[in-house]
């Protein structure tokens, strides 16, 4: 027997051509036959562009170009595609890329630091070209704002990075949700163990000679003018203000997908960030982040909380390790070292009828997912309730067979990615006014009784670069 939803879910707007929750068509730009290959260039290739680019590879396009500013960290994928095809080309430069391939490119992976997904992705998407960006999907609000309106505009397939979108344990937990299995939810608890890159240091590092194998003044892209320093390159940018969005952009758009898509948290009415101080250039060491939102067509009104670097919610609130056991009732989490790590990274959502559960930093962790009513925890495989929910034939394939014709992936910028990132990134206003409540007006995107803050909203950019 199948479950009723027990409230009107924003969501319903993306229930277009499907009797799935979550699936939307478009009608793409470009429309691709079942068998056409899609040429695929790549904007950022190393690091995890590089995964992203094997990804668009597996799945059968054909990689026609590969950027990045520092060719020495993307030198593996490069040489593996330019050594089985002397046509793929290569450039430092996204601008140039485009402007110079721009009727022999259909859609681009963008994988660069947080600062350049905006710039890159915009320029491509107004082009015409089908885009795949990683988390968080920008730096800014405006940023995020802009990207589901552009995409929309312009038609284009789009998918945000945060790959266990697709996995069972995320949309089921959703529909479980969405069915009442724990009531009307009043709070929901958001955590990771980022950071684990330095922040909330003291100063900018010592200037250093810019290795010969990396363009820096392309790396910067729209961020002010800087030396070169070392401790910034390769991953350590993600502490910085100019180029990252810290533990919380890093990793929300994971540890939050499942609450956020079960429980409609768009546009929140304040916000208030309690942190380790910082300095305005770095992202503090450690925070906790409060958001507040109101009713939405019978949710009712519900508090958010982030914690990072190692502020966590009461422990209370979790089932106890001996709770945790299999369909057999063995307890299936290993000591007490295995349980803290449990608690380290995930979302609780809390209802009035229990509690759901989701550990781990993408929500797939299905082994230890589960439903706390009172003193019983039943893992969600467990779980009699039926309830429908879309599978996913994989992230990527959701993306290829959305640009051959298609529904469109489930984490589209216009529905989705966008609306999430925005939520997201709120919560670095808070972070930036450090202790002061953000008011926040989301039709406009203002920060009403803040405007101290209206640079993290909407920022400036640098160096000939514009959206």
């Amino acid at each position: 027997m199948k479950t009723k939803k027990t409230y009107s879910s924003r969501r319903t707007f993306v229930k277009v051509a499907a009797t799935t929750a979550f699936a939307c068509n478009y009608v793409p730009s470009q429309v691709f036959g079942a068998n056409s290959r899609i040429n695929v260039a790549g904007i950022g290739v190393g690091g995890k562009g590089s995964s992203d680019v094997m990804g668009a590879d597996k799945h059968g396009a054909k990689i026609v170009a590969l950027c990045d500013v520092d060719l020495s960290r993307g030198a593996r994928l490069i040489d593996f595609f330019t050594e089985n095809d002397d046509k793929v080309k290569v450039y430092k430069d996204f601008r140039k890329m485009l402007e110079e391939m721009d009727k022999d490119i259909d859609a681009v992976t963008v994988s660069t630091p947080d600062h350049v997904h905006a710039p890159a992705s915009l320029l491509a998407m107004q082009m015409g070209k089908h885009c795949y960006t990683q988390k968080p999907l920008t730096w800014s609000v405006h940023e995020a704002r802009l990207m589901t309106e552009v995409a929309a505009k312009k038609g284009v397939v789009t998918q945000m990075g945060n790959q266990a979108h697709a996995g069972e344990p995320i949309r089921r937990a959703v529909e479980l949700i969405n069915a009442g299995i724990i009531g009307d939810v009043t709070e929901a608890h958001v955590m990771t163990n980022r950071p684990i890159w330095p922040q909330g240091m003291s100063s900018f590092p010592v200037k250093a000679d810019i290795p010969k194998h990396l363009d820096w003044d392309l790396w910067l892209g729209p961020a002010p003018k800087r030396d070169f320093a070392k401790g910034i390159l390769p991953f350590n940018w993600r502490g910085w203000w100019d180029y990252g969005t810290g533990a919380l952009g890093d990793m929300a758009c994971h540890t939050l997908n499942m609450p956020f898509m079960g429980l409609d948290l768009f546009d929140p009415t304040s916000v208030v960030a309690e942190t380790s101080g910082h300095n305005k250039e770095t992202y503090p060491a450690k925070c906790k982040i409060t958001f507040e939102f109101p009713e939405y067509k019978g949710r009712p009104a519900l508090t958010m909380y982030w914690y990072d670097g190692g502020e966590k919610p009461d422990r209370d609130l979790f089932p106890k390790r001996s709770q945790i056991k299999d369909k057999n009732g063995k307890e299936i989490v290993a000591d007490t070292r295995a349980y803290a790590r449990l608690l380290n990274t995930g979302s609780l959502v809390v209802g009035d009828k229990g509690s759901f559960f989701s550990p781990g930093d993408y929500g797939q962790d299905a082994r230890h997912t589960g439903l706390l009513s009172g003193d019983k925890y039943t893992l969600v495989g467990d779980i009699e309730q039926e309830v429908e929910f879309p599978e996913s034939p994989g992230h990527f394939t959701e993306l290829a067979n959305a640009i051959k014709g298609g529904p469109a992936p489930i984490s589209n910028f216009p529905n989705y990615a966008g609306p999430l990132t925005e939520t997201i990134l709120l919560g670095n206003l808070a972070v930036y006014a450090d202790g002061k409540k953000i008011e926040w007006d989301a039709k406009n995107m203002v920060p009403t009784n803040a405007p101290e803050v209206a640079h993290i909203v909407r920022k400036e950019y640098h160096n000939g670069y514009e959206i």
